[in-house]
């Protein structure tokens, strides 16, 4: 294994771990902090740039931050049409998510994106079935954007 395929895994490790966390901050208070999800994003935007440099692959670069825009923009048009529905982590979650699944494809994006929303939604229809939950009823929707971005690297 040559040194860039062990660093991208010691990467991913760590975003693992980061997204384990999340997952059960968000699951127990209904927030992904800032002080977690803005360092990784800035971390993870300076690794994606020395790579770029370093591999000669800037296509990867320019994919990775149109995937943030793309994917936090379209979180961020969520929360505008229902804030309540929507949270602020999310938003920049969705930015760091868009960044990760942008570097790994178009394809990857796409399924990370779509698999967040299913997954959620059939928590939700599980919820409503065994009448644990009600339409008013919060669910953390983080660690189902995280879940989804496994896949979409997975899968994508």
């Amino acid at each position: 294994m040559d040194l860039r395929l062990a660093l991208l895994a010691l990467v991913h490790t760590a975003l693992l771990g980061v997204g384990a966390w999340l997952t059960v901050i968000d699951v127990r208070t209904h927030r992904l902090p800032n002080r977690i999800v803005l360092p990784t994003l800035a971390g993870l935007l300076a690794l994606a740039t020395v790579d770029a440099l370093v591999a000669g692959r800037s296509a990867s670069l320019v994919r990775a931050l149109l995937g943030m825009v793309i994917l936090g923009g379209l979180y961020a048009g969520l929360r505008a049409i229902s804030p309540a529905g929507m949270g602020g982590g999310d938003v920049k979650l969705a930015a760091v998510i868009g960044l990760v699944l942008g570097w790994h494809g178009w394809q990857a994006l796409l399924v990370g994106a779509a698999s967040a929303f299913v997954l959620g939604a059939l928590h939700a229809l599980v919820l409503l079935a065994l009448r644990k939950a009600d339409r008013s009823t919060r669910i953390a929707f983080g660690p189902w954007m995280i879940a989804g971005a496994v896949l979409g690297i997975v899968l994508g």
